[in-house]
């Protein structure tokens, strides 16, 4: 890949911190829907951050299939209509292999910018699925969950980058 300008070059990622962090949002989605009081509507969707920081950085590891089934399992936790998570989370996927090399070029900043309306198209496919197969409308508040994640973006982008700037060798006399 071509790096920008200033950019450091970073580590390969290992499979298991990427699997790892998958299951560690799934498990913090499903801890959410756990507790003492409803999911609220305005919520941020953590496996959707995360599953979409790994399609846009490692899309040859994690993709659609991947998302797919990340929302199957979130699905059958949650007893709602089989395939409304899977179904937003492949389309999220999709559209994440869609940019991810224009997305890299920009900002971390920039990039929240631009990851906010793919929040929000996932965000509507779930919500028209829900309402399709006859649910209630969970309020405007919903329109606060993409806000809310784009805003998480660099926060995921920090925490999931950093096992990757570690050099191998500390060296005083190589920058690299």
């Amino acid at each position: 890949m071509i790096m920008r300008p200033g950019q450091p070059l970073l580590l390969p990622a290992n499979p298991v911190f990427i699997w790892g962090s998958l299951i560690v949002a799934l498990l913090l989605n499903m801890l959410q829907l756990m507790g003492l009081w409803p999911r609220a509507a305005w919520a941020p969707d953590v496996l959707a951050v995360v599953l979409l920081f790994w399609c846009v950085h490692q899309p040859l590891r994690v993709g659609v299939g991947a998302a797919f089934v990340f929302g199957l399992m979130l699905d059958v936790h949650q007893g709602a209509l089989l395939g409304q998570h899977a179904w937003a989370y492949a389309v999220l996927g999709f559209l994440a292999m869609a940019v991810h090399r224009r997305l890299l070029w920009f900002s971390v900043p920039s990039q929240a910018l631009q990851v906010a309306p793919l929040f929000v198209a996932a965000h509507a496919m779930e919500l028209t699925t829900r309402m399709i197969a006859g649910g209630t409308f969970p309020g405007w508040t919903l329109l606060l969950a993409p806000l809310i994640e784009a805003l998480m973006w660099p926060v995921v982008n920090v925490i999931l980058l950093a096992p990757q700037r570690r050099a191998h060798d500390r060296d005083d006399n190589r920058p690299l």
